[in-house]
């Protein structure tokens, strides 16, 4: 993977841009919101996507693979992402030419300049926290901007250029690239050393969220539970700080968090008043990741009460506890949690719902480093929480293979072996999820590489089994 440049000029003007892996949910919100600014946009992936396709529509030349000869003589500006090897062929090509190569952070401060920028960190809950502010800012009549890295279900889109004056991004810290934005309001949901292989050590990693957050001009909101934020916060050199979460000192104080129906409810206490609130998602982490919006929205100047009723709107983000069909009373969702907090936060959310229902895991392993380091976590929290887990083999992304790291690495973790399986074939894994279900039960993909596709093998299995009660997908 290459790093980002943090000494590449930002030009005033782009020219043509070409964006290398335009299908990804974050790249290709920021290549549509190029033509939005009248750039003209071209670029390349590995797969066709509804991204690609999208996009094309709106003008965009989108070629499939990666060759040298997608970048056209006519380019000026080259849109890249951490994800990437050195060796990409185009890369190469663009660096011969001596072209403009923008990192898709700085992109994105290309696009907000001159905005009042609320920039989301954190290792868990960016796109769901971006997302419930995007939905409620534009509910109550706000329209913001915003660049999200998933689609905002209410909303049908991962980006939107508003009339109003606050423009809202995911800021991702696992590169350091957040550090590259004028952010007037930070806010951090949770701190998690997951990406040392960027930052060599974790002071260097807690040293670039406090320069994150010391940095921003207007505030900095910062969760009050999560014990490396706790940490982190007397750290911060800045004039306003606003906690949120479960403590007794949070300034945005949550308590009361309840299921409701297939949602949850919750108060929040501010300044010594009561606010009660619901959401149309479930889930405790959904509660926590709503204080957080309206602490955000109170720094707008959104009165809470017209925060929470614009949270009512927010359906969810696309992978995130996302519903894809029934079949004969069977839900199959997806869900884009590849961390074992993240998993866990999706399992709990469902075990909310559920009901007397049983919840069959389908969990596909993300990065060799990460199966290899952190196989006994993700086995106990999935024999805690799953009725049964099928796990798939490793998505590697963007490393090289590691001898004998597999899925198995997590299956032989599980105390009663008799609660998992290894099914490394797509076609054999659905049809053991097949086996095992009954009406009622909840069928969860969980992954952040590509288990969401074999959710049409999912329900096509489900659906043989059941003799073709399938209902209508709701992805």
């Amino acid at each position: 993977m290459i790093k980002p440049d943090a000494t590449a000029r930002i030009p005033e003007h782009i020219g043509k841009a070409h964006f290398i892996g335009i299908g990804g949910s974050g790249m290709s919100g920021i290549a549509r919101m190029f033509i939005g600014n009248g750039v003209a946009v071209s670029g390349s992936d590995r797969s066709e996507s509804d991204y690609t396709r999208a996009l094309r529509e709106l003008g965009a030349e989108v070629a499939i693979g990666h060759d040298a000869a997608n970048l056209a003589d006519d380019v000026d500006t080259v849109v890249v992402t951490s994800a990437l090897w050195p060796d990409n062929p185009e890369l190469v090509l663009a660096q011969e030419r001596g072209l403009n190569i923008l990192h898709r952070s700085q992109a994105l401060v290309w696009l907000t300049r001159n905005a009042r920028l609320v920039a989301v960190a954190g290792a868990h809950g960016k796109t769901t926290s971006t997302g419930m502010l995007a939905s409620a800012l534009v509910e109550i009549g706000a329209d913001p901007s915003f660049v999200n890295g998933g689609v905002v279900s209410s909303l049908g889109t991962n980006e939107h250029r508003g009339a109003g004056e606050a423009f809202l991004v995911e800021a991702d810290e696992s590169d350091g690239s957040f550090l590259f934005y004028d952010v007037a309001i930070a806010l951090i949901t949770n701190v998690d050393n997951d990406h040392l292989d960027h930052y060599g050590t974790a002071e260097a990693f807690d040293a670039a969220f406090v320069e994150f957050a010391s940095r921003a001009s207007e505030a900095v909101v910062i969760s009050s539970d999560d014990p490396m934020a706790v940490a982190l916060t007397p750290k911060i050199n800045h004039r306003r700080i606003v906690t949120f979460g479960e403590a007794d000192s949070a300034d945005v104080r949550l308590r009361d968090v309840a299921p409701s129906g297939t949602g949850v409810s919750f108060t929040l206490v501010i300044d010594g008043r009561s606010y009660p609130g619901e959401l149309a998602v479930p889930g405790h982490h959904n509660a926590i990741n709503a204080a957080g919006a309206v602490a955000v929205m109170r720094e707008l100047g959104v009165d809470p009460a017209l925060a929470l009723d614009g949270l009512r709107a927010f359906r969810g983000t696309k992978r995130r506890f996302d519903l894809q069909g029934i079949v004969d009373g069977v839900s199959v969702y997806d869900d884009y949690a590849h961390h074992p907090a993240e998993v866990e936060a999706a399992l709990s959310a469902a075990r909310t719902v559920v009901g007397e229902g049983r919840i069959l895991a389908v969990h596909q392993p993300h990065l060799f480093s990460r199966t290899q380091a952190m196989s006994d976590v993700f086995a106990e929290v999935y024999e805690r929480l799953a009725d049964h887990t099928i796990v798939l083999d490793v998505d590697g992304a963007r490393e090289d293979p590691v001898p004998g790291v597999t899925g198995e690495y997590v299956t032989r973790e599980f105390v009663d072996p008799s609660r998992v399986e290894y099914q490394p074939d797509w076609g054999e894994a659905a049809e053991a999820v097949a086996r095992w279900a009954q009406p009622g039960d909840f069928v969860i993909t969980l992954g952040c590489g590509n288990v969401n596709l074999i959710v049409p093998q999912l329900l096509a299995a489900l659906d043989d089994s059941s003799g073709g009660q399938a209902s209508g997908s709701e992805a």
